[in-house]
């Protein structure tokens, strides 16, 4: 445990004296806040339209404010995760120093696990901005509370699932911009097959709309915990890692 906090620690390092945290960061907010304002203007005018139309008007911040805003915030993650990930391998290889990494005393996983947990820890940092936006509905408003619980615990094993699989791919190239480029195209590609619901219900649509990435994150947005949910998010974290130590491990062999 020691040796992953170590190696979790220096990638934590390297993220904040580098622009790459706060450049990050930068983006995340501008993305979040946008999304915020946009999300509750848009119910509050809607409401004051009811209101002086003599309508009923359903006031759900949960479902027209909160959900709205992690299923675009879900988006948004697609493009910001392989720039967190991108780094992890590549830039060893780039630099010359993943052969002093592979023969070193620490095992393979534990150099995998350290890594993928200071981005997983970057990424959940960004996270804590949103955090920001939505203390201003509670300030102001009366959401329920659970689901902004369930709906922050889906969009870190999203975040998780996708960081895991970026830092696999960083793992087999030493370019940084391949590595995220693919990661990218990866995530958009596990976003896409959700679009085959449109095309029925057949078993073959039910399992690409399983592999989906987004699809599992509407339950928790509702405020709901579906095992299936968390079991499909823990089996591609672990996927993504045993992949890259089997990589690591390939590339000890060669050292």
């Amino acid at each position: 445990m020691r040796n992953i906090w170590t190696i979790c620690r220096r990638e934590m390092y390297a993220y904040f004296v580098s622009p790459i945290a706060w450049v990050l960061m930068t983006i995340f907010a501008l993305f979040c806040g946008f999304f915020a304002w946009f999300a509750s203007a848009e119910f509050l005018l809607e409401s004051q339209r009811a209101m002086m139309s003599g309508q009923s008007f359903p006031m759900n911040i949960n479902e027209q404010v909160i959900a709205w805003i992690f299923s675009n915030i879900a988006i948004v993650a697609l493009l910001v995760v392989p720039l967190i990930s991108m780094r992890l391998f590549a830039e060893e290889k780039r630099q010359g120093t993943i052969e002093l990494l592979a023969t070193s005393p620490v095992r393979d996983y534990q150099i995998v696990i350290g890594k993928w947990l200071a981005a997983f820890l970057m990424f959940a940092s960004l996270l804590l901005i949103l955090a920001i936006d939505y203390s201003f509905l509670f300030a102001y408003g009366n959401p329920d509370w659970k689901p902004v619980a369930t709906g922050f615990l889906g969009a870190l094993l999203q975040g998780g699932c996708l960081l895991a699989l970026g830092t696999f791919l960083s793992a087999l190239t030493k370019n940084q911009i391949v590595a995220g480029a693919i990661g990218f195209g990866l995530g958009l590609l596990l976003w896409l097959l959700s679009w085959a619901t449109a095309f029925g219900n057949s078993p073959t649509v039910q399992v690409l709309n399983y592999l989906s990435i987004v699809s599992h994150l509407d339950s928790f947005s509702r405020g709901v915990i579906d095992s299936k949910d968390i079991v499909y998010y823990l089996s591609m974290i672990f996927l993504g890692l045993f992949l890259t130590t089997r990589s690591l491990e390939s590339l000890r062999w060669r050292a």
